[in-house]
């Protein structure tokens, strides 16, 4: 059995992401230290019949494709292409992105406004959908929380807690509200001169989609797509057998899976408070921040995982199920088609959507 491995382990005040795909280790996706533009691409054997493979460093952490009913190299390469032609897009960081410009006000308005502006069909679309989740959410997921993730920089070497007084001043300025998207023309409408969006919560999922949107148009049927521990899978394996998903425990020393999972054709995704966090005086500080608080949610969760047809909506409803909480995160989950979700407390207890063992083989391995 080939056990495709989302794992996360604690480094003492660091956290790491990893990923162990076919018998491959994945270079960790170390958010303190990993450059953007360091890139290792390996490739499998053209001869082989085995799968053929590529990771790389791209979007802040590691992406791997690996494909098993083909032997063209070129599709891996494309795939890498995609990844670079998305963050030049969707980066909040990279001065020369769409969204970035978009954020600073570089684009020109459209004529006859001073705050609407012409993007890309992928970037309206993509804030078409952040803004479905926000309003799903009612603002517990919120893409115009940039004011407020901007502070907390958690690939610094040395990552502080933001002074309160800045994270307080953050806090009128997160506000979905003042964003609006005309997908038909393409347009984007920031309606104050201080919002800003924040697209790091789904543009993986979006881009994982793309992804396999080209694999299957090149006939493609059988592949992996692992972005940095957003995993979809194209088809089942060649031997019409499932993909094998395990999730580890979260801050285990050891590669502990506390489930695993039989998966065809869907995309799983996690997230945790230990995918990006660091440790100060006593405490645990993670990426997942509560737009109201301007603090890392503390809801008794440590991990959210959904299974869906479509990546973009795992990324964003793990987050948005994580940042609503067990109670009412299992809702919304269980209210929606075609989507499970389990969902890991601080007592390492899971919890697990209605049907969801029904729908989807799982064994858990504790």
């Amino acid at each position: 059995m080939i056990l495709y491995h989302i794992s996360a382990k604690k480094l003492i005040t660091r956290c790491t992401f990893s990923m162990l795909a076919a018998s491959l280790i994945l270079c960790p996706a170390v958010f303190s230290g990993c450059s953007a533009k360091t890139e290792n691409v390996k490739n499998t054997d053209a001869g082989s019949q085995d799968p053929i493979s590529a990771t790389a460093i791209k979007l802040n952490t590691a992406v791997t494709v690996t494909i098993y009913d083909s032997q063209d190299r070129e599709l891996l390469t494309e795939c890498m292409n995609l990844c670079d032609k998305y963050e030049k897009i969707f980066s909040r960081t990279a001065d020369d992105s769409e969204l970035y410009q978009l954020n600073h006000r570089e684009l020109t308005p459209v004529k006859g406004t001073e705050d609407t502006y012409q993007v890309s069909a992928s970037l309206a679309e993509l804030v078409s959908k952040g803004l479905d989740y926000s309003v799903l959410s009612e603002g517990a997921f919120d893409i115009a929380i940039e004011p407020l993730t901007s502070l907390w920089d958690f690939t610094a070497e040395n990552p502080k807690v933001p002074k309160d007084s800045l994270i307080q001043a953050a806090l009128p300025k997160c506000n979905y509200h003042n964003i609006s998207v005309d997908t038909d023309k393409n347009e984007i409408t920031l309606k104050t001169d201080d919002t800003a969006i924040e697209l790091g919560a789904i543009a993986k999922g979006y881009i994982a989609d793309r992804l396999k949107d080209y694999l299957v148009s090149q006939d493609v049927k059988s592949a992996i797509i692992n972005l940095g521990g957003n995993v979809l899978c194209i088809g089942e394996k060649t031997d019409n057998s499932a993909f094998k998903i395990g999730i580890q425990k979260p801050f285990a020393d050891r590669s502990e899976t506390i489930a695993v999972m039989d998966i065809r054709d869907k995309s799983v995704v996690s997230s945790g408070i230990y995918e990006r966090c660091f440790e100060q005086d006593g405490t645990l500080y993670h990426h997942l921040l509560n737009p109201k608080t301007g603090y890392p949610y503390d809801n008794g969760l440590i991990a959210v995982t959904i299974i869906s047809d479509q990546s973009v909506d795992g990324d964003a409803l793990s987050t948005t199920c994580f940042a609503l909480g067990l109670e009412d995160g299992m809702k919304l989950a269980e209210s929606l088609d075609d989507v499970q979700a389990f969902f890991v407390t601080s007592d390492y207890e899971i919890h697990y959507t209605r049907d969801f063992q029904k729908k989807i083989k799982v064994t858990e391995t504790e």
